[in-house]
């Protein structure tokens, strides 16, 4: 550690700004990666610096629907018990229990339980005497049960903080008392920081800063999405049931999610944190930065928010009531508008990286995979989620950002369903012919700022009589029986789908074609007009990107994406352009509509509508060219993510009513159907093709995936060729595979899958296929457990259902009706040899 009095240096490799738990947790991971010359500056002094690790509880509870975060989490729950200070154990591994008050938190309890399992983290259903075993000054009568996760605990943050700067201690100084004034940047690249004590010349800085982490990004032109929020927290007197209790903490952490609390022991006393009042927020601007009186990340205390969750707490702990509160702190912590943290390097200023709003559960996890990022060029960990460049330009506003980080905080312990929807801010982005869904009695969603339908309520009309639902309890929830008569229509006419989102960039320059080279993992030379899907990879071989690319003209390329995981995509493809100028970029994506066409009558359709031939012969499968549809100049590329004959219609946004009712007229004598995004993803499903997020990412590489038949190691070198010729030489070892679900029960997603008894995976992707007739999940599997006609189990909401292992696609698999050939049927045989898999991710 170097004292305040201490001259910085005038250069380093790196300058980490925060000294709290995510700052020296990085400083920790870079050392070990082999860095030197690593400075950490904080404004505070060392290690109670005064920021969120300062006043934080330290409560580690690891189980989180996020695998990323859970992973995160138990990371650091292994690194904090390594750890000691002094001497002593700056992590007590005491178990966490989170208690179920009601029939509805019981069972996402059970659902809970099963992420935990499918993650790989020990947990147990238990009941109310095991809960009074684990805590006997509970109060447990009116108790459903609880989850309890043996390896749960609680962190001395500042504690683990001191520790992990000690670690570090050869490679890294440690400046305290010294703020950051500015950042230096110039010709797109970090130069330098300037201090309270003086200029450190560096090209590459963290930034940790936490709450202040805003104004310090400000400095350097990067936006930073955070909002610091109001937390009370208050500590006990001693309690008489903890009289004599040996050392700090021996009793479970304690959640009790249907009263927004938590609780955990200190000593003979217990600390009470509350959620459960109205968001107090604090704009960056106003925050303090010294100590004056106070820690600077924490405000006065508000007893009136407080007081019911005061008597809350004497509700669960009876020996409470009459006993005062001695410290009281309401302290700062951040939200982020999707309440993942932020992590990686600027876009726009290169050097600059970032890891914010992450809490200390997870702040050894951070440290270790930005560390990873930017010693070795990619993670470890997928971390799409939590990706510093995931946000699309509208979420940057501080009204956006005020009103998702209260919302956030609102909805912290309340239980999420995985559709369930953002009630504000809404109706931010909107196709041009958003009328005509609403016309139709769309149920929107939200995804990326896009209000996208999901069903129409005048399909009601296509359900058959005498329709049952397939879906029960927690799967019926934001879905709707019209789901099916969309899919059938899909199947057996023809449908039209809002594809506006997709992402659509177009790259071009004279180093367009060899750029695309390097970074896809398929041909990219091919002539005029062409079709490919291709994945791009990282270094390991992992799914970066999965998209497609059609090759407009010599030089110029159009590359479309997902909406969701657009700027994701964009990010990747920036970082990877030449410094020279021979490529330029632009994302087309808001002056371009675009509406999917598919199914049996999908051609019948399009040349009632365009005088150009769009048979077979004219226009094939996987190629594109222009049309003129009605009055509409556009651009259609023969391609089908529901496995139907079909196109995507691209066209000037202002064109985009136009074309829609043009299509719709036309099609009124076909039977013609809007179609929704929950038909989308069951159709896809049914034809196997792949999800970037879920099905496939950058952990598992394209012959794990089954898209190895869109790689082309022959053709030259680009990234991640080293490493799919090594997975070639050594094999895999898992698979993504098909199942159908025994009994029909439809999942969500992320449900273990065991197989005697042991949890060999995950669903990644979960759906009913209406017309094959079967619930169907996907996951990685063993390779000796993908074998079609092979048994597994799937547990959902702690019951376990059978399900056999299929070969793929369920349907169409020898590609008749997507590519119109002779003889094409609805053939849904799941029992025929396996194709070569021609499948692609769905965009949505």
């Amino acid at each position: 550690m170097a004292p305040a009095s201490e001259t910085l240096p005038a250069g380093a490799r790196v300058i980490v700004i925060g000294a709290g738990i995510v700052g020296c947790s990085a400083a920790y991971h870079l050392a070990t990666l082999g860095w030197s010359d690593i400075v950490v500056l904080d404004q505070g002094p060392l290690f109670v610096t005064g920021g969120s690790t300062s006043h934080a509880p330290g409560l580690m509870f690891q189980v989180n629907a996020s695998k990323m975060m859970c992973e995160l989490a138990r990371y650091s729950v292994e690194l904090y018990s390594r750890l000691q200070l002094d001497g002593q154990p700056v992590f007590h591994g005491v178990g966490g229990l989170e208690v179920a008050s009601t029939s509805e938190r019981w069972e996402e309890l059970k659902r809970k339980q099963g992420h935990a399992l499918s993650w790989g983290l020990e947990a147990h259903l238990i009941g109310r005497d095991e809960i009074k075993r684990h805590v006997p000054m509970i109060s447990a009568d009116r108790l459903h049960g609880a989850i309890f996760v043996p390896s749960d605990g609680v962190a001395s943050a500042t504690r683990v903080a001191a520790a992990l700067a000690e670690g570090a201690r050869d490679r890294a100084s440690f400046f305290g008392d010294t703020g950051v004034t500015g950042i230096e940047v110039s010709g797109g690249r970090v130069r330098g920081v300037t201090t309270t004590r003086g200029r450190i010349a560096a090209d590459t800085v963290l930034l940790s800063a936490g709450i202040w982490g805003p104004l310090i990004g400000r400095m350097a032109g990067v936006p930073i999405p955070l909002q610091p929020v109001q937390h009370l927290m208050a500590t006990t007197a001693p309690l008489p049931e903890l009289k004599g209790q040996p050392g700090e903490i021996s009793q479970p952490i304690v959640r009790h999610q249907d009263r927004s609390m938590y609780f955990r022991q200190r000593g003979e006393r217990y600390l009470i944190g509350a959620y459960r009042h109205e968001p107090l927020l604090v704009e960056p601007e106003d925050l303090a930065t010294r100590w004056d009186g106070r820690m600077p990340s924490t405000v006065p205390f508000n007893e009136e928010a407080f007081r019911p969750s005061h008597q809350y707490a004497i509700e669960l702990f009876p020996g409470m009531r009459g006993v005062p509160l001695e410290e009281k702190v309401n302290g700062l912590f951040s939200f982020t508008p999707d309440t993942h943290s932020l992590i990686g390097e600027s876009l726009d200023v290169r050097g600059f990286w970032v890891a914010e709003a992450v809490w200390i559960t997870h702040g050894g996890g951070a440290g270790r995979v930005v560390a990873e990022w930017m010693t070795q060029g990619v993670p470890s960990l997928d971390l799409h989620e939590a990706d510093l460049n995931r946000f699309y330009p509208h979420v940057f506003s501080r009204p956006y950002i005020r009103e998702r980080g209260a919302q956030n905080y609102r909805e912290v312990y309340d239980i999420i369903h995985p559709l369930q929807q953002m009630e504000h801010p809404r109706n931010l982005r909107l196709a041009p012919y958003h009328q005509r869904f609403r016309e139709q009695g769309a149920v929107f969603f939200e995804a990326a700022g896009w209000e996208r339908p999901q069903w129409y309520e005048a399909n009601e009309q296509w359900l058959a009589s005498g329709h049952k639902p397939v879906r029960r309890g927690w799967s019926a929830r934001y879905s709707s029986p019209i789901v099916e008569a969309e899919h059938r229509a899909a199947r057996e006419r023809v449908v039209v789908f809002d594809a506006t989102p997709f992402t659509k960039l177009e790259v071009e320059g004279r180093g367009a074609l060899a750029f695309l080279q390097r970074i896809a993992a398929n041909q990219m030379d091919h002539s005029i007009g062409k079709v490919t899907y291709t994945a791009m990879l990282n270094d390991r071989g992992g799914i970066e990107c999965d998209l497609t690319v059609t090759r407009i003209d010599q030089d110029r390329f159009w590359v479309v994406t997902g909406g969701g995981v657009g700027m994701h995509d964009l990010a990747w493809i920036r970082r990877q352009m030449p410094a020279d100028g021979s490529v330029h970029l632009t994302n087309l994506t808001s002056g371009m509509c675009c509406i999917g066409l598919w199914g049996p009558a999908a051609r019948e359709l399009l040349q009632a509508v365009t005088a150009e031939d769009v048979s077979n012969r004219a226009f094939p499968y996987l190629t594109a060219r222009r049309l003129t549809v009605g009055f509409v100049p556009a651009f259609a590329i023969r391609i089908s993510y529901v496995g139907e004959l079909g196109w995507e219609i691209y066209a000037p946004t202002e064109y985009g009513l136009t074309l829609w009712d043009s299509l719709w007229r036309a099609g009124q004598a076909l039977g013609v159907t809007a179609l929704g995004g929950g038909a989308f993803d069951s159709l896809r499903l049914e034809k196997g093709y792949r999800l970037w997020g879920a099905d496939i990412h950058s952990e598992y590489n394209p012959y794990e995936a089954g898209i190895g038949f869109a790689v082309r190691v022959n053709k030259g070198d680009f990234t991640g060729r080293a490493a799919l010729l090594r997975a070639k030489q050594e094999g895999i070892a898992r698979k993504l595979t098909c199942l159908t679900v025994d009994d029909d029960t439809v999942m969500m997603g992320k449900e273990p899958i065991l197989s005697d008894g042991e949890v060999v995976g995950f669903v990644t992707s979960a759906n009913y296929g209406y017309t094959v007739g079967k619930s169907i999940v996907y996951g990685y599997l063993p390779l000796e457990l993908s074998v079609a006609g092979r048994q597994v189990e799937v547990q959902y909401f702690g019951e376990r259902h059978s399900a056999t292992v299929v070969r793929e696609p369920l349907f169409d698999p020898d590609m008749m009706r997507l590519k119109d050939l002779p003889g094409a049927s609805p053939d849904t045989a799941a029992g025929r040899p396996e194709p070569a898999l021609e499948t692609f991710m769905r965009r949505g």
